[in-house]
């Protein structure tokens, strides 16, 4: 694919107004300023970038984004790379050659090696970076375990979350750790949209066998976002077929979805319980402590890195995805090194309010204190070791609340409401979720405290 810069210039703007939809203004500000196509190699694009950080987190948390909108422009566009473009690199080149300064040919930073062309495997997802908790113990368990002995247990392991919770990390961690084991085995991890470009492809250009050859030859195949599968007639049938002879030769296959196979709208019955035939492990949202081991482990030897009251207020407030929990620390980090120093806690709260949405800007404070107002009762007596029914009832909303909505421990909990035993919170929750399910009044009360919690000036 060869792309003049002129071309690369309008294909970049096109991809950006769209990016631009997506994301908040702050993000998009933050990591798509200053950004453009550096050049076209092998059908891969070379994004310049201003610096190592921007690059690294852009190839962690946006190339798919962009990549997928860069094959909308142009069906050619077969990867996409960032390029560190030094300001004093960019000014040399606008000098020698001003009528394309917009567009200026910068330097290839090697400094780390990323995704491996052969395989997609990015060879920095590793099993050891992995923080393992009780939301996702089941599917590191069994990954560790296919990993092992590839094709003969587990196959196939499917794997299912919500967006952003680590399914990408466990998956090629575990073609790592395979790879590393048996460096005689092929394999491949490819998005369920990649296979199918390949295959309609192939069908286009009357190269269905060379397309069957091509992955066939494989012994591990690691296949992304499944979900996608659905209304694809003639894909499902092809992958039924490659199904078929992956098992018939003991060769190991692994999926991964937003949901469970029977979730999945519009897939054919046989290929729905092909996918259920081996092990379905699930991933859920991190818990509160897990949130807080997850932000720790990002921030070690990060210079300007967040003190911890403002990662406990992100773990608290930020509870839907690591991806993210990651997204308003790495902003945080940004902006701290761009004023070279730490961000103090009203600057970090600011910024999370403005790049994120209003109901993640809320601390268990606010909770405690809304539910007190509300039943018209002291603060203080949630915290005290009284029985008494006007206090009982509150503070048992507030765990229910602080479990359901911010996922938070029931030890956690227990310790943020005067040191009771997390049984007591466990019964609480539970006793709180079955009754609003039969008392109507306590129902209207408790979507009354969050809509008050969820409004638009949230407490601080």
């Amino acid at each position: 694919m060869t792309l003049t810069r002129e071309d690369s210039r309008a294909i970049w703007q096109q991809a950006l107004a769209a990016i631009e939809i997506e994301l908040s203004q702050a993000n998009f500000n933050t990591w798509f300023k200053n950004t453009y196509i550096q050049k076209c190699d092998d059908d891969v694009v070379h994004v310049a970038v201003p610096n190592t950080f921007v690059r690294d987190w852009m190839y962690n948390k946006y190339q798919k984004l962009i990549l997928r909108y860069l094959r909308e422009l142009n069906s050619g566009v077969r990867g996409c790379e960032f390029i560190v473009e030094k300001s004093e690199d960019k000014t040399k080149r606008e000098e020698r050659s001003p009528s394309f300064s917009n567009a200026p040919v910068g330097q290839i930073d090697m400094g780390e090696i990323y995704t491996n062309r052969e395989d997609n495997l990015n060879p920095k997802y590793l099993f050891d970076s992995f923080i393992v908790a009780s939301f996702n113990e089941l599917a590191h368990a069994a990954a560790q375990a296919v990993s092992k002995n590839p094709g003969k247990i587990y196959n196939p392991l499917f794997v299912y979350g919500g967006s952003g919770l680590g399914k990408t990390h466990l998956l090629q961690a575990m073609g790592n750790q395979i790879k590393k084991l048996n460096s005689n085995k092929k394999i491949y991890y490819v998005s369920l949209e990649r296979f199918s470009n390949d295959f309609v492809d192939a069908m286009k250009s009357n190269r269905i066998q060379a397309f069957k050859d091509k992955y066939r030859k494989f012994d591990v195949l690691i296949m992304d976002d499944v979900q996608f599968l659905s209304k694809k007639e003639s894909t499902q049938n092809e992958l039924f077929h490659l199904f078929n002879n992956f098992y018939e030769s003991n060769k190991q296959l692994v999926f991964s979805s937003d949901k469970p196979p029977k979730q999945i709208p519009d897939i054919e019955e046989r290929v729905r319980t092909r996918f259920g035939g081996g092990m379905i492990a699930d991933i859920g949202r991190p818990d509160y402590e897990t949130r807080m081991a997850i932000l720790r482990s990002k921030t070690r030897n990060i210079p300007y890195c967040p003190g911890d009251d403002i990662l406990e207020h992100i773990a608290v407030t930020v509870t839907e995805s690591i991806r993210e929990l990651e997204g308003a620390l790495n902003s945080l980090i940004c902006q701290a090194q761009l004023k070279m120093r730490p961000l103090s806690a009203i600057e970090a709260r600011s910024l999370l309010k403005n790049s994120g949405k209003q109901q993640k800007t809320i601390s268990i404070k606010d909770v405690i204190t809304l539910v007190a107002d509300f039943y018209n009762i002291n603060e203080q007596d949630l915290y005290e070791k009284t029985r008494r029914k006007e206090v009982v009832k509150p503070r048992q909303v507030i765990m229910y609340l602080l479990r359901e909505d911010f996922s938070a421990s029931y030890p956690f909990i227990g310790n943020k409401l005067g040191g009771r035993d997390h049984t007591t919170v466990i019964h609480a929750y539970e006793k709180i979720k079955g009754d609003i399910k039969v008392d109507n009044v306590l129902n209207q009360e408790i979507e009354k405290i969050k809509t008050l919690l969820y409004a638009d000036s949230p407490r601080a």
